[in-house]
């Protein structure tokens, strides 16, 4: 037998042991365990860059509502287009959407827009928006077969149906093809630590980060997480652009914090990504990143943005926990044994059922990195109310 092989069926046999102990237990004796150290390597004699997170507006949160911006699940792009200018002059101060552009994006840049297509076609980055994004930075001058749209599962991205909506010239980008393909990474960029005894301690960071892009505009979704707690900017790059990601949980346990801050800090991805713009459209406040049970989602038409992926992942994340607490759901927070199922199908349908002990503390976790702010009260949040 093959060491690899070897040491997986012994992970295999050992998870399977593990969770029948909690299960036999009824998760009586459950303590949570505490997370093991994650060594990083970085690209080797990488210059930082001062656009890099927490960027040129550290604390600062620019949030636009026009509720006629998406109706029956359908997004206007001209409204989202409104939407996204005010936004962006609000955010930097500039007069003229060009000039605030500017700011970020360069002729030359090879730019990479990193969208979220898990939860196609519930809840998922709209296609108005990135068109509008991508039509941004085109009118700072940047070519089309300079902009990459990006995400790590090909599958996924196909779902979204995001070639039919691309502009000729635009490249889409699907970082592997299956489980096991690990082409579209590279070798030198890492994090690595044990967390279950799992075979293979690495989670590798995309080619297309390190050796493609110059600069990133993140397009996360507004969506609760079944094991992170919310799912913003700061997963949505860090999951989304490294691989070997789903051995940091095993039902009820997750590291995602303090995983999904550590790998956002590790250079390039840190420097290059330069601006976070959060579709809410949608707003799922239960059941993801993957329900499609309409009930836990709703459509406030709404764009949140900010060069700082903390301060906006906490405002995200203030907005779930008030719509949970309206609709009377257990808090992100919980940590009551009682709630945690086994059972996915019970999860997807009841908001007083956990998967796992979520882990929202990895936007303060992420903060206290240095990748920007996560105490609401010194959060600058502008607040723009469009439509009617």
């Amino acid at each position: 037998m093959k060491r690899r092989t070897f040491l997986k069926s012994a992970w295999l046999g050992y998870a399977a042991s593990f969770v029948g102990r909690l299960k036999a237990q009824g998760l009586k004796l459950f303590t949570y365990p505490k997370a093991p150290p994650i060594k990083t390597h970085p690209l080797p004699n990488y210059k930082p860059s001062p656009l890099g997170m927490p960027g040129l507006f550290p604390g600062h949160v620019v949030q636009v509502v026009d509720p006629q911006a998406i109706s029956n699940n359908h997004v206007s792009q001209p409204i989202v287009r409104r939407m996204l200018e005010r936004g962006m002059r609000e955010l930097t101060g500039k007069k003229s959407v060009e000039d605030a552009w500017a700011l970020f994006i360069e002729p030359t840049d090879v730019v990479g827009i990193k969208i979220n297509p898990s939860g196609a076609p519930a809840c998922y980055s709209s296609p108005e928006i990135v068109r509008e994004i991508i039509r941004a930075v085109e009118s700072v001058g940047v070519p089309a077969h300079n902009i990459v749209v990006y995400d790590r599962y090909s599958y996924e991205v196909q779902l979204g149906s995001y070639r039919a909506f691309l502009p000729v010239g635009v490249r889409l980008v699907g970082i592997e093809n299956g489980a096991f393909d690990v082409s579209g990474y590279d070798m030198n960029v890492y994090c690595q630590a044990d967390f279950f005894g799992e075979w293979e301690t690495r989670s590798y960071l995309a080619k297309v980060v390190t050796q493609q892009v110059t600069k990133i505009i993140n397009v996360p979704t507004l969506k609760d997480h079944s094991a992170a707690g919310v799912t913003g900017c700061l997963k949505n790059l860090g999951y989304g652009s490294f691989n070997n990601v789903a051995r940091s949980h095993h039902e009820p346990i997750t590291f995602t914090d303090p995983l999904i801050g550590v790998m956002c800090s590790v250079e390039p991805l840190r420097s290059k990504a330069v601006l976070n713009i959060m579709d809410g459209m949608r707003e799922v406040w239960h059941g993801g990143p993957l329900t499609q049970v309409q009930s836990f989602i709703a459509q406030p038409g709404m764009l949140i943005l900010g060069t700082d992926p903390v301060a906006v992942d906490t405002v995200e994340l203030d907005i779930i926990t008030k719509k949970r607490q309206a609709e009377g759901c257990l808090s992100l927070w919980d940590r009551n044994p009682k709630n945690i199922t086994f059972n996915s199908n019970l999860f997807y349908h009841d908001c007083h059922k956990n998967l796992f002990y979520r882990q929202p503390g990895h936007i303060a976790a992420a903060g206290k990195l240095g990748l920007g702010i996560s105490d609401l009260q010194k959060i600058d949040h502008h607040r723009i109310q469009l439509g009617t």
